[in-house]
Protein backbone atom coordinates (compact mmCIF):
# COMPACT_ATOMS: atom_id res chain seq x y z
CA UNK A 1 0.00 0.00 0.00
CA UNK A 2 1.08 3.59 -0.28
CA UNK A 3 0.11 7.01 0.99
CA UNK A 4 -3.61 7.66 1.30
CA UNK A 5 -4.53 11.29 0.60
CA UNK A 6 -7.72 12.92 1.82
CA UNK A 7 -9.46 16.23 2.41
CA UNK A 8 -11.49 14.77 5.30
CA UNK A 9 -10.41 15.62 8.83
CA UNK A 10 -12.68 12.89 10.19
CA UNK A 11 -10.98 10.26 8.03
CA UNK A 12 -7.56 11.52 9.07
CA UNK A 13 -8.36 11.37 12.77
CA UNK A 14 -9.99 7.96 12.39
CA UNK A 15 -7.01 6.43 10.61
CA UNK A 16 -4.06 8.36 12.04
CA UNK A 17 -5.26 9.53 15.46
CA UNK A 18 -4.00 6.56 17.45
CA UNK A 19 -0.68 6.61 15.59
CA UNK A 20 -0.13 10.28 16.42
CA UNK A 21 -1.01 9.72 20.07
CA UNK A 22 1.64 7.01 20.50
CA UNK A 23 4.39 9.62 20.09
CA UNK A 24 2.76 12.84 21.26
CA UNK A 25 6.02 14.75 21.61
CA UNK A 26 7.25 14.26 18.04
CA UNK A 27 3.70 14.63 16.71
CA UNK A 28 2.72 17.61 18.83
CA UNK A 29 2.14 19.98 15.92
CA UNK A 30 -0.15 17.59 14.04
CA UNK A 31 -2.14 16.80 17.18
CA UNK A 32 -2.73 20.45 18.03
CA UNK A 33 -3.53 21.53 14.47
CA UNK A 34 -6.04 18.69 14.04
CA UNK A 35 -7.62 19.62 17.37
CA UNK A 36 -7.96 23.26 16.35
CA UNK A 37 -9.44 22.35 12.95
CA UNK A 38 -12.00 20.17 14.70
CA UNK A 39 -12.95 22.90 17.16
CA UNK A 40 -12.71 26.04 15.04
CA UNK A 41 -13.49 24.76 11.55
CA UNK A 42 -11.45 23.82 8.51
CA UNK A 43 -10.90 27.52 7.73
CA UNK A 44 -9.09 28.13 11.03
CA UNK A 45 -5.78 28.76 9.23
CA UNK A 46 -7.10 30.30 6.01
CA UNK A 47 -9.68 29.95 3.31
CA UNK A 48 -8.05 27.13 1.36
CA UNK A 49 -9.05 23.67 2.64
CA UNK A 50 -6.50 21.54 4.47
CA UNK A 51 -5.27 18.19 3.15
CA UNK A 52 -4.26 15.06 5.04
CA UNK A 53 -2.52 11.75 4.51
CA UNK A 54 -1.42 8.55 6.24
CA UNK A 55 0.67 5.51 5.26
CA UNK A 56 -0.27 1.88 5.85
CA UNK A 57 1.48 -1.21 4.54
CA UNK A 58 -1.94 -2.84 4.02
CA UNK A 59 -5.59 -1.89 4.56
CA UNK A 60 -6.41 -2.07 8.25
CA UNK A 61 -2.75 -2.36 9.18
CA UNK A 62 -0.88 -0.01 11.50
CA UNK A 63 -0.23 3.53 10.34
CA UNK A 64 3.49 4.29 10.11
CA UNK A 65 3.45 7.90 8.97
CA UNK A 66 1.09 10.85 8.59
CA UNK A 67 1.01 14.46 7.47
CA UNK A 68 -1.36 17.38 7.32
CA UNK A 69 -1.24 20.66 5.46
CA UNK A 70 -3.13 23.89 6.09
CA UNK A 71 -2.42 26.06 3.03
CA UNK A 72 -0.65 28.38 2.54
CA UNK A 73 1.65 26.54 4.94
CA UNK A 74 3.57 23.50 3.73
CA UNK A 75 2.93 19.93 4.84
CA UNK A 76 3.82 19.09 8.43
CA UNK A 77 5.26 15.60 8.76
CA UNK A 78 4.73 13.24 11.66
CA UNK A 79 7.47 11.07 13.04
CA UNK A 80 8.19 8.60 10.22
CA UNK A 81 11.01 6.72 8.51
CA UNK A 82 12.80 8.92 5.95
CA UNK A 83 11.87 6.49 3.17
CA UNK A 84 8.18 7.18 3.76
CA UNK A 85 8.80 10.92 3.66
CA UNK A 86 10.54 10.57 0.29
CA UNK A 87 7.64 8.45 -1.00
CA UNK A 88 5.18 11.11 0.16
CA UNK A 89 7.04 13.80 -1.78
CA UNK A 90 6.78 11.78 -4.98
CA UNK A 91 3.09 11.05 -4.30
CA UNK A 92 2.27 14.74 -3.81
CA UNK A 93 4.28 15.71 -6.88
CA UNK A 94 2.25 13.20 -8.91
CA UNK A 95 -1.02 14.52 -7.45
CA UNK A 96 -0.03 17.98 -8.66
CA UNK A 97 -1.21 21.46 -7.73
CA UNK A 98 -4.79 20.40 -8.40
CA UNK A 99 -4.63 18.57 -5.06
CA UNK A 100 -2.35 20.93 -3.14
CA UNK A 101 0.51 23.33 -3.73
CA UNK A 102 3.68 22.57 -1.80
CA UNK A 103 5.92 25.57 -1.12
CA UNK A 104 7.76 24.02 1.81
CA UNK A 105 7.75 21.28 4.43
CA UNK A 106 8.32 21.00 8.18
CA UNK A 107 8.91 18.33 10.79
CA UNK A 108 11.71 16.20 12.21
CA UNK A 109 15.05 16.88 10.53
CA UNK A 110 15.59 13.46 8.94
CA UNK A 111 12.11 13.05 7.37
CA UNK A 112 12.17 16.66 6.15
CA UNK A 113 15.57 16.21 4.49
CA UNK A 114 14.32 13.05 2.76
CA UNK A 115 11.11 14.75 1.61
CA UNK A 116 12.99 17.81 0.35
CA UNK A 117 15.50 15.75 -1.62
CA UNK A 118 12.74 13.71 -3.29
CA UNK A 119 10.56 16.78 -3.93
CA UNK A 120 13.30 18.80 -5.61
CA UNK A 121 14.30 15.80 -7.72
CA UNK A 122 10.71 15.24 -8.83
CA UNK A 123 9.80 18.87 -9.48
CA UNK A 124 13.04 20.58 -10.48
CA UNK A 125 12.68 23.10 -7.66
CA UNK A 126 15.37 24.25 -5.25
CA UNK A 127 15.32 24.11 -1.46
CA UNK A 128 16.49 26.39 1.31
CA UNK A 129 16.29 26.00 5.08
CA UNK A 130 14.05 28.66 6.62
CA UNK A 131 14.60 27.71 10.26
CA UNK A 132 16.32 25.02 12.31
CA UNK A 133 14.44 24.24 15.51
CA UNK A 134 14.90 22.07 18.56
CA UNK A 135 12.01 20.39 20.32
CA UNK A 136 12.30 20.33 24.11
CA UNK A 137 10.44 18.30 26.73
CA UNK A 138 10.03 19.48 30.32
CA UNK A 139 11.80 17.32 32.91
CA UNK A 140 11.46 18.74 36.42
CA UNK A 141 10.17 22.29 36.39
CA UNK A 142 12.41 24.65 38.35
CA UNK A 143 12.23 28.36 39.06
CA UNK A 144 14.31 30.67 36.86
CA UNK A 145 17.79 31.10 38.39
CA UNK A 146 17.27 34.88 38.50
CA UNK A 147 13.51 35.41 39.00
CA UNK A 148 12.36 38.78 37.67
CA UNK A 149 10.15 41.25 39.45
CA UNK A 150 6.43 40.73 39.02
CA UNK A 151 4.01 37.84 38.83
CA UNK A 152 2.03 35.84 36.24
CA UNK A 153 -1.66 35.99 35.49
CA UNK A 154 -4.05 34.61 32.92
CA UNK A 155 -4.91 36.97 30.08
CA UNK A 156 -8.53 38.02 29.83
CA UNK A 157 -10.80 39.81 27.34
CA UNK A 158 -9.33 43.20 28.30
CA UNK A 159 -5.92 41.97 27.07
CA UNK A 160 -7.16 40.97 23.61
CA UNK A 161 -5.78 43.91 21.63
CA UNK A 162 -2.40 43.70 23.37
CA UNK A 163 -2.20 39.97 22.72
CA UNK A 164 -3.07 40.42 19.04
CA UNK A 165 -0.38 43.08 18.67
CA UNK A 166 2.23 40.91 20.36
CA UNK A 167 1.24 37.87 18.24
CA UNK A 168 1.73 39.98 15.11
CA UNK A 169 5.11 41.26 16.30
CA UNK A 170 6.17 37.71 17.14
CA UNK A 171 5.20 36.48 13.67
CA UNK A 172 7.00 39.36 11.95
CA UNK A 173 10.22 38.56 13.79
CA UNK A 174 9.96 34.95 12.55
CA UNK A 175 9.04 36.14 9.03
CA UNK A 176 5.82 34.14 9.27
CA UNK A 177 2.24 34.98 8.43
CA UNK A 178 -1.04 33.84 9.98
CA UNK A 179 -4.24 35.03 8.36
CA UNK A 180 -6.35 34.47 11.48
CA UNK A 181 -4.28 36.07 14.25
CA UNK A 182 -7.31 37.49 16.08
CA UNK A 183 -9.02 34.11 15.89
CA UNK A 184 -5.96 32.36 17.31
CA UNK A 185 -5.85 34.82 20.21
CA UNK A 186 -9.57 34.44 20.84
CA UNK A 187 -9.20 30.65 20.98
CA UNK A 188 -6.42 30.95 23.56
CA UNK A 189 -8.39 33.45 25.63
CA UNK A 190 -11.50 31.27 25.56
CA UNK A 191 -9.47 28.26 26.65
CA UNK A 192 -7.82 30.18 29.49
CA UNK A 193 -4.37 29.26 28.19
CA UNK A 194 -2.77 32.63 27.46
CA UNK A 195 -0.44 33.81 30.21
CA UNK A 196 1.02 37.25 30.90
CA UNK A 197 3.87 38.31 33.16
CA UNK A 198 3.21 41.61 34.87
CA UNK A 199 5.82 43.90 36.39
CA UNK A 200 4.48 46.79 38.49
CA UNK A 201 1.03 46.12 37.03
CA UNK A 202 2.21 46.33 33.40
CA UNK A 203 2.18 43.27 31.08
CA UNK A 204 5.76 42.64 29.89
CA UNK A 205 5.71 39.13 28.35
CA UNK A 206 3.31 36.53 26.99
CA UNK A 207 3.22 32.73 26.73
CA UNK A 208 0.51 30.51 25.32
CA UNK A 209 -0.16 26.82 25.89
CA UNK A 210 -1.97 24.29 23.75
CA UNK A 211 -4.77 22.08 25.11
CA UNK A 212 -3.73 18.83 26.77
CA UNK A 213 -3.95 16.21 24.01
CA UNK A 214 -2.72 12.62 24.36
CA UNK A 215 -1.17 13.74 27.64
CA UNK A 216 0.79 16.53 25.90
CA UNK A 217 0.67 20.33 25.94
CA UNK A 218 2.98 22.64 23.96
CA UNK A 219 4.06 26.10 25.10
CA UNK A 220 3.98 28.84 22.48
CA UNK A 221 4.17 31.49 21.39
CA UNK A 222 6.54 33.03 23.94
CA UNK A 223 7.09 36.73 23.34
CA UNK A 224 8.70 39.66 25.11
CA UNK A 225 8.72 43.11 23.43
CA UNK A 226 12.21 44.16 22.38
CA UNK A 227 12.50 46.93 24.97
CA UNK A 228 11.70 44.50 27.82
CA UNK A 229 14.14 41.72 26.96
CA UNK A 230 17.08 40.56 29.02
CA UNK A 231 15.23 40.80 32.33
CA UNK A 232 14.10 37.18 32.74
CA UNK A 233 10.46 37.75 31.80
CA UNK A 234 10.38 35.08 29.07
CA UNK A 235 11.66 32.27 31.28
CA UNK A 236 9.34 33.34 34.11
CA UNK A 237 6.18 33.44 31.99
CA UNK A 238 7.18 30.15 30.33
CA UNK A 239 7.57 28.54 33.75
CA UNK A 240 4.13 29.84 34.72
CA UNK A 241 2.50 28.49 31.55
CA UNK A 242 4.31 25.17 32.04
CA UNK A 243 3.07 24.87 35.62
CA UNK A 244 -0.46 25.61 34.42
CA UNK A 245 -0.23 22.82 31.81
CA UNK A 246 1.04 20.38 34.43
CA UNK A 247 -1.86 21.38 36.67
CA UNK A 248 -4.28 20.49 33.87
CA UNK A 249 -2.85 16.97 33.74
CA UNK A 250 -0.21 17.20 31.02
CA UNK A 251 2.30 14.40 31.31
CA UNK A 252 4.55 15.99 28.70
CA UNK A 253 5.05 19.74 28.32
CA UNK A 254 6.90 20.72 25.16
CA UNK A 255 8.25 23.76 23.35
CA UNK A 256 10.26 24.63 20.23
CA UNK A 257 13.23 26.96 20.05
CA UNK A 258 15.09 28.46 17.13
CA UNK A 259 18.60 26.96 17.10
CA UNK A 260 19.90 30.29 15.81
CA UNK A 261 18.91 31.86 19.15
CA UNK A 262 21.33 30.60 21.84
CA UNK A 263 19.64 32.69 24.53
CA UNK A 264 16.27 30.94 24.25
CA UNK A 265 17.92 27.51 24.10
CA UNK A 266 19.75 28.35 27.31
CA UNK A 267 16.96 29.89 29.38
CA UNK A 268 14.50 27.07 28.79
CA UNK A 269 17.04 24.47 29.84
CA UNK A 270 17.56 26.46 33.04
CA UNK A 271 13.92 25.88 34.05
CA UNK A 272 13.98 22.15 33.27
CA UNK A 273 13.52 21.61 29.53
CA UNK A 274 15.58 18.90 27.81
CA UNK A 275 16.15 18.26 24.06
CA UNK A 276 13.99 15.71 22.23
CA UNK A 277 14.86 16.16 18.54
CA UNK A 278 15.98 18.67 15.94
CA UNK A 279 13.47 19.87 13.37
CA UNK A 280 13.56 21.79 10.10
CA UNK A 281 11.32 24.02 8.05
CA UNK A 282 12.41 24.00 4.39
CA UNK A 283 11.13 26.26 1.59
CA UNK A 284 10.99 25.35 -2.13
CA UNK A 285 11.38 27.74 -5.01
CA UNK A 286 11.43 27.52 -8.77
CA UNK A 287 14.92 28.27 -10.17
Amino acid sequence: MTWMLSTSLDDFRHHAGDFLATRPAENTVLLTIAHRLAGSGLDAFGERPPVFGWWQAEPGGPVEGAFLQTPPFGPRLSAMPPALAAELAVRLAEAGPGFTEVAGVGGGAEPVRAFAAAWTAATGTEQSVRVEERLYRLGRLTDPPRPPAGQPRLAGPADRELAIRWYEEFLRELEMTLSEVARAVDDKLAAGSLHLWEDAGTPVALAGASPVLAGMSRIGPVYTPADRRGRGYASAVTAAASAHALGLGAQEVLLYTDLANPISNSIYQQIGYRPVEDCLVVDFRTP
